[in-house]
């Protein structure tokens, strides 16, 4: 094992063990002194960052990769704000999830307790390095942040600041740290620390997201590409469906709840779906059609590019989107079967029986029904923050937040009881 690497997992280790018996108000005590102090060393923060996007736009870095590394003063503040919010939330250790007598007099409870140390891998976002910490402090753990290396400067006064906090507040400041090294190799040395490291949260790009599960021997709690799907029922009123594709789309295309798949019924394909087209095209939006959406929309003058398989799978990040008219709910249902990333699709309709089919025939982590899917986000959901949005299965599945960083322990009482 890396020896700086056990080195931070063992401060790390001695931290999780003080913040397990930390009570509520002194791990908001905590929070309270980080939002107080990146307020006060923002000037330093929004510097650093200034440099990393500096850097990102010299080396030809695409356009929605430096908007997710972009930290201005507002998006600042939005980030001290929702450790405010998480301060208010319940502190879920010691939640009692079930709880009862047995016939012998034994009582069961299960609860909940921290994980222990996280391992958080992620790409570009500065926000995540906050967001993460001040998530894993609230629910009793300790973080080692691997950031990537076009945000180091901005992760780097973030961090310190954050540690800073914690020592002011009188916590373990170790309950907070960067993973040490700059190299690739930092994620391998990461994701194979078992023993150190409870579990490992990744969350960037596919291939980001592949290497740490193949490679991991610590639990990963996987989160997910956000190839989101927007089916428009014939069913659906026409304003709303307008405005729900188009801030899905549009909104922020950098985040992973932006729609990138866009699935219309063919009863619309002459009135609803021209007009979604002007609204995209007139936002800058490249539409990849297929064949049946491509006549509907060069009928009514607007352009298109073909659509292939790569773009029905792909996570844009940019201004384009696939198109697709389906001859029913059922098709629609089957293409989002096939293609989506387990994310987040929406449905646009009127229609009871086909909001109720689609909520049965998709399989994802969230579904909104007349609703944007830039809704599937831990702030917009109550939670102050997220640290990542998962799509397996097992142990948590969307926006996680307080409760998806626990796990839970199984307290038997008795009163001299022996099993005979």
């Amino acid at each position: 094992m890396n020896p700086e690497l056990s080195a931070a997992g063992g401060r790390a280790r001695e931290a999780a063990v003080a913040l397990r018996a930390a009570t509520a108000d002194r791990k908001n005590r905590g929070l309270s002194a980080i939002a107080e102090r990146l307020d006060k060393d923002r000037g330093a923060i929004v510097a650093a960052n200034e440099a990393d996007v500096a850097a990102a736009r010299a080396a030809g870095t695409a356009a929605g990769l430096v908007d997710r590394l972009t930290l201005t003063h507002d998006r600042l503040t939005a980030i001290i704000e929702a450790i405010d919010v998480v301060i208010e939330l319940p502190d879920p250790v010691g939640q009692v999830v079930r709880g009862y007598r047995l016939p012998n007099g034994l009582d069961v409870r299960q609860i909940r307790v921290p994980l222990g140390v996280v391992g958080m891998i992620y790409e570009a976002r500065p926000n995540v390095t906050v967001d993460a910490a001040a998530l894993c402090l609230k629910s009793g753990n300790a973080v080692l942040l691997r950031g990537s290396s076009s945000a180091a400067r901005t992760n780097e006064a973030l961090i310190t600041t954050m540690r800073q906090a914690l020592a002011d507040a009188a916590l373990p400041s170790d309950a907070i740290q960067a993973v040490p090294g700059a190299g690739h190799e930092t994620v391998d040395h990461l994701i194979t620390a078992r023993g150190l490291v409870d579990v490992v949260i990744p969350r960037g790009g596919a291939d980001l997201i592949s290497r740490v599960v193949e490679g991991a021997t610590v639990p990963v709690i996987e989160t997910g590409i956000g190839n989101c799907h927007v089916y428009v029922d014939e069913s659906a009123d026409a304003d709303k469906a307008v405005d729900i594709v188009v801030n899905a789309k549009t909104q922020r295309v950098s985040v992973c709840n932006a729609a990138e798949t866009l699935l219309v019924h063919q009863a619309l394909a002459d009135t609803l779906l021209p007009r979604l087209g002007a609204a995209l095209v007139e936002r800058g939006v490249t539409l990849h059609a297929d064949a049946a959406a491509a006549t509907a929309l060069g009928s009514a003058g607007i352009p298109t590019v073909p659509v292939s398989d790569e773009d029905w799978a792909a996570e844009y990040y940019s201004l384009d989107m696939a198109v697709g008219l389906v001859p029913d709910l059922a098709d629609a249902t089957q293409h989002i079967r096939r293609w989506s990333s387990g994310h987040t699709e929406a449905i646009v309709a009127d229609s009871a029986s086909a909001i109720a089919e689609f909520l049965t025939g998709v399989d994802s982590a969230a579904v909104a029904v007349n609703a944007s899917t830039r809704f599937t986000d831990g702030g917009e959901l109550g939670f102050g923050a997220e640290i990542g949005i998962s799509t397996q299965k097992l142990h948590a599945r969307g926006p996680m937040g307080l409760p998806e960083l626990t796990t839970t322990t199984f307290v038997i009482t008795g009163d001299g009881h022996i099993r005979s």
